[in-house]
């Protein structure tokens, strides 16, 4: 379903992505769908957005722009909060998918579980029923947490094939992504980039870069992929785009994550 030139995690349903995806948040209009093209163009597969971002129309504008069959796409969505339960999480999805103009979505993710109105449960059963019927590929959850994730898999028997949670070198969750880990779930970073300049200033981090002749952005997002992780980088710049996809050609030694991360 993904390009075959971009690297792929298997996810525990039997389907896969990219190990790299684009953050869409902030990407809005003419010039956001222009720039969505651009990366796809480039040669991303994965595009995330969310019906809270107030982007969904460009982000399917950029894919038709971009020529690629939306087949060849995993375009992520999310269920908004406020939209909880059945119903509601039913109605949400029928929106997205009318802003995205796509007959199959590739993810689609719970984006807060909002615990203090413990509908994620019933929501979540909503998404089992998207999956079932074939409008959603993939399933998942975001900001969860070990025992919210249970709840759900218990409820129904489906465990989420991703969570989306903050990670970067500074913050590297390392709770959420034991937890993932132990239930078969890829773990998606959101805002990997966030303090890359804080750990670029460390002389580990310089040398690193230098032996590998990389960018701050390229050696991060190195480390996020070769630990395990899915960094969904942010950017409107098609330079910055592909700098950031551009992290396959150079391999980090086991030592040199234990420095990065000793960072922390």
């Amino acid at each position: 379903m993904t390009d075959s030139a971009v690297p792929s995690y298997e996810l525990n349903d039997g389907t896969t992505i990219p190990v790299i995806g684009l953050g869409t948040y902030g990407l809005n209009g003419a010039a956001g769908a222009e720039s969505i093209a651009g990366a796809i163009g480039l040669g991303y597969r994965l595009i995330d957005t969310a019906y809270s971002y107030g982007n969904e129309d460009a982000v399917g504008e950029g894919i038709r722009r971009s020529g690629i069959d939306p087949a060849e796409l995993v375009v992520t969505s999310k269920v908004p909060n406020g939209q909880h339960g059945r119903d509601r999480t039913l109605r949400a999805f029928d929106e997205s998918m009318r802003r995205l103009g796509l007959e199959q979505l590739g993810l689609y993710l719970i984006h807060w579980p909002e615990p203090q109105n413990h509908l994620y449960v019933e929501t979540w059963k909503a998404l089992v029923e998207l999956k079932e019927q074939g409008r959603v590929r993939s399933i998942g959850v975001s900001n969860f947490d070990a025992g919210q994730i249970d709840e759900v898999v218990d409820a129904t028997g489906v465990t989420p094939a991703v969570n989306q949670v903050p990670v970067d070198l500074l913050h590297q969750n390392r709770a959420a992504r034991e937890t993932d880990g132990l239930r078969g779930i890829v773990t998606e970073s959101y805002s990997p980039l966030k303090n890359a300049d804080r750990v670029a200033g460390h002389e580990y981090f310089r040398q690193i870069a230098a032996d590998h002749g990389v960018t701050k952005n390229q050696l991060v997002l190195r480390w996020h992929v070769q630990v395990g992780l899915l960094p969904i980088p942010r950017s409107r710049s098609l330079e910055h785009q592909r700098e950031n996809f551009d992290i396959f050609g150079f391999r980090l030694s086991s030592e040199e994550i234990g420095r990065l991360e000793a960072i922390a």
